[in-house]
């Protein structure tokens, strides 16, 4: 894919790829913009760390596909 407004790619990341099995990984959300939503439509779960629960989104690949950006998009604004 080209690098646009919806897509970037940055090969040249240090975490680069963050997670694995991933093909076409979008960049453009690095930091998951739903990670603060309850619900979110991405994988994720709880984890309990130090008393407090934490939500724990290591398998979720849901801001780095591309198909994605525009359901991102439409539930922040």
């Amino acid at each position: 894919m080209e690098n646009s407004y919806k897509y970037f790619e940055n090969k040249e990341c240090q975490y680069y790829p963050c997670h694995q099995g991933t093909q076409n990984m979008n960049c453009m959300f690095c930091y998951c913009p739903l990670y603060n939503r309850e619900k979110c439509p991405g994988k994720y779960t709880y984890i309990e760390v130090k008393g407090k629960k934490i939500k724990e989104c290591t398998e979720c690949t849901f801001p780095h596909e591309p198909k994605n950006y525009e359901i991102i998009m439409a539930l922040l604004g």
